[in-house]
């Protein structure tokens, strides 16, 4: 009796351990997004309609909804779920360089293990959620992202199978994996590496469409185009791609900051799935329009 009593005894303790040790592999680690690029006006919230402007170096977390304005060749940059990327330094304009690309004598240069995205002009993203687990020898991080309005291209790594990186349009989601890709609000998508499922949601009908749209390819989701990217294209998305990865134009000084009175327009719904999505609300008055 006392030996059985010892060894269950054991057996409690040895149970102790390993969820001790299961609790202490599979730990958070603090996801947010961070602004390593900017040029142009631009700004953000994160709620109630309070508006801040958005400058390299701001750690954005879940709930927050970045919008830049409609003027010619304003972006921001997000390394996404890595806090301590680093900024590059403040940039010299050099006005008599072609369409006035501004340079930098330090640029960011994210690693594989970062995910980059910008966000283009006249845009809205929302980040909805970014989680990261340490869960034994894999990292598994959840990213959804909500184009309401505009432009963004990204760069995502090589994600673990339990992973999720997911990009809400306001008649779709576009899950991604290990991909650099274009995506417009309107339900426009080009691979250049890697692929993407996307599913749209017809808003007259609400028919689902889904489509694997690979590396080279683009995808017309409103009338269900699969096509293959011209070199032009490519190319394109080639320089985008070694612009995100390799640094990009710098960061831009102190951006301007929009009117206070001006509101994002075009939001997709929050949880939206490709089984429910209602159609986008009627444009109104704001400093983005919707494209046509």
């Amino acid at each position: 009796m006392k030996e059985n009593r010892n060894l269950l005894n054991s057996l409690v303790g040895c149970a102790i351990a390993l969820a001790l040790v299961s609790t202490a592999m599979a730990q958070g680690l603090d996801a947010a997004a961070k602004v390593i690029r900017v040029k142009g006006p631009g700004r953000y919230t994160t709620g109630n309609n309070v508006w801040q402007p958005v400058r390299a170096g701001d750690v954005l977390r879940a709930g927050t909804v970045i919008q830049t304005s409609t003027e010619e060749g304003s972006y921001v940059d997000l390394v996404l779920g890595d806090v301590n990327a680093s900024v590059p330094q403040p940039v010299i304009y050099k006005p008599y360089i072609q369409d006035s690309i501004a340079t930098s004598s330090t640029s960011f240069r994210p690693t594989s293990e970062q995910n980059v995205v910008r966000i283009w002009a006249n845009s809205a993203l929302g980040i909805d959620k970014l989680t990261a687990m340490q869960t034994g020898a894999e990292m598994v991080t959840e990213t959804q992202l909500d184009l309401k309005q505009g432009r963004i291209t990204g760069n995502v790594k090589k994600m673990s199978a339990a992973s999720k990186y997911e990009v809400k349009l306001p008649n779709g989601v576009a899950g991604v994996r290990g991909t650099t890709y274009d995506i417009q609000a309107i339900g426009i998508v080009k691979v250049y590496i890697g692929s993407m499922v996307v599913a749209w949601v017809d808003p007259k009908t609400q028919n689902v469409t889904t489509q694997t749209v690979m590396g080279g390819q683009a995808y017309d989701a409103p009338s269900n185009q699969l096509t293959p990217l011209s070199p032009a294209a490519m190319s394109e998305l080639e320089i985008l791609a070694l612009s995100l990865v390799a640094g990009g134009t710098g960061a831009g000084a102190a951006p301007n900051i929009l009117a206070s009175d001006k509101t994002v327009i075009g939001m997709s719904p929050v949880g939206a799935s490709v089984d429910s999505i209602p159609n986008p609300p009627p444009p109104t008055d704001g400093v983005v329009s919707r494209p046509n």
